[in-house]
């Protein structure tokens, strides 16, 4: 799988726009993510952890989390991103961010994997699941910080 392409390219293309910051819209997606993050904790802690069952709901949920905070960055950041490739776009501003090629790599996997879900009924394996997890807890604080320093 390659790497998205640069962020600029999906301005190019017209992908993504740059628009008036939009910062009610971003903190509803700031509020959802820490909300649906505190959910999914509960929800592992509740099951016992990550099974067969719930797989490929935690994989989408995750990737729903990650995806809100970056959203609601760029939507501080004056950038919106819409039609065929939106979300490879979006996952291309994680480089803008500071993050490693080797996490946007990852994430550009899951962007590809929850598809794999949603479009094609792909069932995703337990070991995936829990990578995709610690993936969340590991780059949350960063987005977190990241989003809290545009709040200030």
């Amino acid at each position: 799988m390659k790497m998205p392409e640069y962020f600029e390219y999906y301005l190019e293309k017209s992908i993504c726009k740059k628009i008036t910051p939009d910062v009610n819209r971003a903190e509803f997606l700031i509020q959802e993510s820490e909300k649906n993050f505190r959910g999914l904790n509960k929800r592992i802690l509740v099951m016992k952890g990550i099974d067969e069952d719930n797989v490929n709901s935690i994989i989408k949920d995750i990737y729903d989390i990650i995806m809100e905070m970056i959203r609601a960055k760029m939507l501080l950041d004056g950038y919106s991103c819409s039609g065929n490739f939106a979300h490879e776009a979006e996952v291309s501003y994680f480089k803008k961010l500071g993050f490693a090629d080797k996490d946007i790599f990852f994430l550009n996997e899951l962007r590809v994997s929850r598809n794999s879900i949603t479009y094609y009924g792909r069932i995703l394996t337990q070991e995936y699941a829990e990578k995709c997890y610690a993936f969340l807890k590991k780059i949350y604080p960063s987005l977190r910080i990241s989003l809290d320093e545009d709040r200030i």
